[in-house]
């Protein structure tokens, strides 16, 4: 505003009314709340606003004229379609302006319209890859070496069952003249043995598809995209019907595979229906003995080799790995309690979504329980449960990935997550935060408009987009699905890159060319690779130890797996790796050495004081295996350097005491501190411990005057853990008795 008064900027003022069409009317912010910029570059002041809208001021006496600029924010042009061809009228009147055809509260569902109720995270485009009825609601999706999307459609699913009768198919959609664009569709493979798929993962010439009670496992050896062979790989699951049954699979940077079963999934069978003994010597049951609820678990790419890696989830939809052989997920609360969790995983850890003796439900009574419900429901204040990443609130948690591409630099070793409830795909920015992590979260794509917007699965294809399927549904896509019309798939790319698809060849069967496909960014095509390179053996070394060489990381970890898998050269590679500057890479050192059985008690010299908490928590869940007679000495040495803080560290050290080194290792400590135990972090050992030594302990804890009296519930509480004499003892002697 300009007069003779001055001049005054309308974001100093409050307007009289503000209407958009969708989203808010923000002052200094887009109106989907990003900051403001206009062909990339940052606007210093504005007001963001999305068409149509009518923003009201009452003019201030002192002012009579008006000037302004108009202009298309990034959080509008970046969403692809809207690029190049949007136009705007900016008009202004000093009187009541006639009635604008505003916006409709509610998106359209026509394909056409696919993007218009999106809205694009900063720096990215996005654009329709796939849409009906080139696919129809997609559960989960997997992206070939070729950059072809593989789908599990669902539509034989809860109230639907047998509305198809030829069965539920895995579709292959492929864009053949990489313009961006989906141009052919093939049907790999129908039938009812897979109605309501929750997993494809696709392994050069296999295809693993979990659906029903199965794994199931179609090879298509012509390479004429039908399978030519199909067989069980497991069985017995439950769940059928129920998306807390079987999840997708994924491979590993070890050669081996990853997957989960959420609380419905209760039980995993061999393709024979025997009931399987993991390699920690249990049957892989919900029966507390001492798995329950949802599970992850590893094995080989036979099935051999069989472990539980952590139990105790709700609903964990599906397992990510990265190159480090770090393990993440996400769970889904007790509907309506706003408390959707990410997970890192740690091994033989227990996540609390029930009590770990009991099985009782998080709203059941206990000693010390939290007040806060996010805390309380995922038993977060009992010793034995692993912590928390971050809590996301309410929602209905789906796919998620690991980015290690370079399109998208901004999100490389971060997560890339889908929560089909509150209508989005975030990133989760990650920070290494003592033994654990901390993260930021960046929202990708969100339905903001249109609540229809269900994602359920992303991927990142081999030119290092990502792709991000939609349900596309009124409901979360669940159990109250409603529609069985739509699906589609969304690409999303730099905001100033090409949106062509540039899909990479590679020579897999040549040494060279599998080592440059080990670097892609795409899953399939790294595991491809792997097996190549695993299968030449010594052959493959030279080139193996080049790229171990490299300024990079996440490659020299990809490298230092397979080198450590070559016959006579894993103790080599260990030690190679726990000498390494890069924490992540000591970290792969140690995890390398627990799959290849070597015992690291004894070449623990190099890392038992590493200046890295999270170098350190490996070496000691790595003692839970330990047989050697200097696992109690590093336990005690590690423990040595808890802070009283870190719940990673903690846990950490719990995990390896366990297999019946509690009284030990626990042993070993309390003479290594030679009587100086009741420090911050000596009395959560001790809370935490199962050792028959510690329940006495805890007796002095809390009969120490110093111990605050809002921390009595917390030390009783480790009493439940506790069982036999020396409990009784200890809780005689604390009444008096």
């Amino acid at each position: 505003m300009i007069g003779p008064k001055g001049e005054k900027k309308l974001t100093e003022l409050t307007w009289e009314s503000a209407v958009a069409g969708f989203g808010k009317v923000r002052v200094n912010k887009s109106s989907g709340g990003t900051p403001l910029q206009i062909a990339g570059e940052p606007i210093e002041y504005g007001i963001g606003t999305h068409a149509n809208s009518v923003i009201a001021y009452r003019v201030p006496k002192g002012y009579d004229r008006f000037r302004a600029i108009g202009g298309l924010d990034n959080g509008g042009t970046d969403q692809g379609a809207c690029g190049n061809e949007a136009s705007v009228q900016f008009l202004v009147y000093t009187s009541e302006p006639p009635e604008i055809a505003a916006a409709q509260g509610a998106a359209s569902h026509d394909v056409a319209d696919a993007l218009a109720g999106l809205e694009v995270g900063q720096a990215l485009t996005a654009s329709l890859f796939a849409g009906e009825p080139q696919l129809l609601s997609p559960s989960n999706i997997d992206i070939d070496h070729r950059g072809r999307v593989w789908v599990c459609e669902v539509v034989n699913y809860r109230g639907h069952n047998g509305e198809r009768a030829e069965g539920d198919r895995i579709l292959i959609l492929e864009d053949t003249d990489g313009d961006g664009l989906c141009d052919s569709e093939k049907v790999f493979y129908q039938g009812n043995d897979i109605n309501s798929p929750h997993g494809v993962c696709v392994l050069g010439d296999q295809v693993i598809v979990s659906a029903g009670d199965k794994v199931q496992v179609f090879t298509d050896r012509d390479g004429d995209d039908r399978p030519d062979e199909q067989r069980v790989l497991f069985s017995g699951i439950s769940g059928t019907q129920h998306d807390h049954g079987i999840h997708a699979f994924r491979f590993g940077p070890d050669g081996k595979l990853y997957f989960n079963i959420g609380n419905e999934g209760r039980q995993i069978r061999d393709a024979a229906g025997n009931r399987i003994v993991d390699q920690a010597g249990n049957v892989v049951n919900n029966h507390r003995q001492p798995y329950q609820d949802g599970m992850v678990f590893r094995c080989n790419l036979d099935g051999t080799e069989f472990e539980t890696l952590a139990w105790n989830f709700r609903n964990n939809w599906m397992v990510a790995v990265d190159s480090y052989g770090t393990i993440w997920q996400s769970d889904n609360d007790d509907d309506g309690n706003q408390s959707c969790r990410i997970n890192f995983v740690m091994e033989f850890g227990n996540y609390g979504y029930k009590d770990e003796l009991t099985g009782a439900g998080w709203r059941s009574q206990r000693t010390g329980m939290s007040d806060v419900i996010v805390e309380r429901h995922w038993h977060q204040n009992d010793p034995g449960v692993v912590p928390n990443l971050l809590h996301t609130g309410a929602g209905s948690p789906t796919g998620i990935t690991v980015y290690e591409g370079d399109l998208l630099p901004m999100f490389r070793g971060d997560l890339i997550h889908c929560d089909a409830g509150p209508n989005v795909c975030r990133a989760y920015l990650l920070k290494s935060d003592g033994a654990g992590y901390q993260a930021k979260i960046r929202d990708i794509l969100k339905g903001t408009q249109d609540r229809w917007f269900r994602p359920s699965d992303v991927k990142v294809a081999p030119d290092g987009s990502l792709v991000i399927a939609d349900w596309y549904d009124p409901g979360v896509g669940g159990h109250g699905m409603g529609d069985v019309d739509r699906g589609r798939l969304f690409r999303m790319t730099p905001r100033k890159g090409n949106v062509k698809y540039d899909v990479p060849t590679y020579d897999f069967d040549s040494i060279g060319g599998a080592v440059e496909a080990l670097q892609s960014p795409n899953d399939a095509a790294r595991a491809l690779a792997w097996q190549s390179l695993r299968a030449q053996g010594t052959s493959a070394e030279a080139g193996l130890l080049e790229l171990a060489r490299s300024d990079n990381p996440i490659y020299r970890a990809r490298a230092l797996w397979l080198l450590g898998k070559i016959e006579g050269r894993g103790l080599e590679t260990v030690n190679e790796a726990l000498g390494d500057d890069d924490k992540n890479i000591r970290i792969v050192g140690i995890r390398l050495a627990r799959q290849l059985g070597i015992d690291l008690a004894d070449y623990a010299a190099k890392v038992e004081r590493d200046a890295s908490a999270a170098v350190r928590r490996e070496l000691a869940i790595s003692l839970r295996r330990s047989d050697s007679p200097r696992a109690a000495k590093v336990w005690a040495t590690l423990a040595k350097q808890y802070d009283g803080s870190d719940r990673w560290y903690l846990e950490a050290l719990g995990i390896g005491a366990g297999n019946g080194h509690a009284e030990a290792y626990f042993d070993a400590w309390l003479e290594l501190v030679d009587g100086d135990w009741n420090t911050s972090g000596g009395r959560e050992i001790v809370w935490r411990s199962r050792a028959p030594k510690a329940a006495a302990l805890l007796v002095k804890i809390l009969q120490d005057p110093d111990t605050p009296v809002e921390q009595h519930d917390h030390f009783m509480r480790a009493f439940d853990f506790h069982e036999g004499p020396a409990k009784d003892a200890a809780l005689r002697s604390l009444l008096g008795l």
